[in-house]
């Protein structure tokens, strides 16, 4: 009987494609009836801390591991790369999940996810659905600016360049990419004349 109730409460969990501890404890459900269920089949372990129903009826995710990445770590952001190859902006395959954290968090260490310490995290941070889960990313032109900050030239101009020819110079926020740019000291303005002319 009180294994049902706890069933009944963690329903709204069960239902969704992934679920966290974290919300395991928030409704009042211990760690350890979560291991029970896990035991008995109930509920699958997917990555440290993220768990889903052994009955989920959508399990083939395009961004699974991804999903599981930046769900794991707490406030993590998709970011660069992994941020890249969601919005269409480059034709590299990440081979880590890039997860963006702030300076202070303690991390895990792994081999599929690439973790990198900025500031700013606030700034043009936004959720998207991806494969029904939400999931916090940067915004293209945050993503643009970061990319000419800490990844190549070319993979930063490819971006950019393939950012105007998706959306059309006119659907491009030229204004907020030349703020983030002025936010985190990043000099576009030269790669925006010649993209933009």
């Amino acid at each position: 009987m009180r294994n049902q109730l706890t069933l009944d409460i963690l329903q709204p969990l069960l239902n969704k494609p992934y679920f966290t501890s974290r919300e395991v404890r928030a409704l009042g459900i211990t760690i350890a009836a979560l291991h029970h269920y896990i035991k008995k089949g109930t509920i699958k372990r997917i990555h440290w801390g993220v768990y889903q129903s052994s009955i989920c009826k959508n399990q083939t995710f395009q961004w699974r591991d991804l999903i599981e990445a930046v769900i794991s770590v707490s406030g993590g952001v998709i970011c660069l790369i992994s941020a890249l190859a969601v919005y269409g902006l480059t034709e590299e395959m990440p081979r880590q999940h890039w997860i963006a954290v702030s300076n202070g968090t303690s991390i895990k260490r792994g081999r599929e996810v690439k973790f990198i310490r900025m500031r700013n995290m606030e700034l043009g941070v936004t959720n998207i659905v991806l494969d029904g889960v939400p999931v916090p990313i940067f915004d293209q032109e945050r993503t643009i600016i970061d990319s000419f900050r800490l990844l190549s030239r070319e993979t930063a101009i490819k971006a950019l360049k393939m950012m105007v020819s998706q959306k059309g110079l006119k659907k491009i926020n030229l204004l907020k990419l030349q703020e983030y740019a002025k936010k985190l000291r990043v000099d576009i303005t030269d790669f925006l004349m010649t993209v933009t002319t």
